[in-house]
């Protein structure tokens, strides 16, 4: 993986490139897809330049990307190594241009994510991660930094990551019960990525997400000490039947929420 992980954030990067042509242009097109969601042309820009980046890489993995998701379950159930690709997380923040969207590429074994690449192209941020490497971040040229989730300390303010487009009543239920809490609004998979850095304690997600929205930044999690949990405490696990993940909530390994 540690000679893996440098292609894919270029990757990531030249992803980022492409949906940036595509924003500086005002009058981009936002379609809808049969779910009512949107699509850009910036999804589809971002997703042909990473399916042929990592087809360019020669590795025979197979690819699992949102913009083409309808790989039947018995075609992939077996996979044990697949690459797992969201060209633009957070389309709804593209449309708000709001800067809080990314480009989320991970590596699956055998369930589990062990490699993740978030990159955010308006704030030139850059979150990676492999397994038995750790988790880093990068803010445009400065050099990586070593990242790691961290427990609010005793009788400190809770700050919680919630989500810029998805609030809800259930969320704002759990988070009362905390007590003392900040509430950081932030857009994608970049809340996930706030926790692994220490920025944030807590990210309770209790709307729906899809397995590509999560596996890169649950990578960098992991890698910096977190855990991504379903309401059982169990792991969110992926290449599932349905590709809907369950809720989840994403906190220092060291910390104790309640789920």
């Amino acid at each position: 993986m540690n000679t893996q992980l440098p292609h894919i954030i270029t990757l990531a990067r030249a992803a980022g490139a492409a949906i940036m042509e595509i924003y500086a242009d005002p009058a981009n097109e936002v379609m809808s897809k049969a779910d009512n969601s949107p699509l850009t042309q910036a999804d589809l820009a971002a997703d042909r330049v990473i399916q042929a980046g990592l087809t360019a890489l020669g590795l025979g993995w197979p690819i699992l990307t949102e913009e083409a998701a309808q790989i039947a379950y018995q075609d992939r159930k077996d996979w044990p190594r697949y690459w797992l690709v969201d060209p633009l997380d957070g389309t709804k923040e593209f449309v708000k241009r709001n800067g809080e969207f990314t480009v989320n590429i991970a590596l699956i074994e055998n369930g589990q994510p062990v490699l993740g690449v978030v990159y955010a192209p308006v704030l030139d941020i850059c979150y990676f991660a492999a397994q038995g490497m750790g988790a880093f971040v990068q803010r445009g040229n400065s050099p990586a930094q070593a990242i790691n989730a961290v427990s609010p300390a005793d009788g400190a303010t809770i700050k919680v990551v919630a989500s810029r487009s998805h609030a809800d009543e259930r969320t704002a239920a759990l988070l009362q019960k905390l007590g003392a809490h900040e509430c950081i609004s932030m857009g994608s998979s970049l809340k996930l990525c706030l926790v692994a850095e220490g920025a944030a304690h807590y990210y309770p997600r209790l709307g729906p997400t899809m397995e590509w929205d999560t596996a890169a930044a649950h990578a960098v999690v992991n890698c910096a000490g977190g855990v991504v949990v379903d309401a059982e405490g169990d792991e969110l696990r992926y290449n599932k039947p349905d590709l809907h993940n369950p809720e989840f909530f994403v906190y220092a390994k060291s910390s104790r929420f309640e789920l």
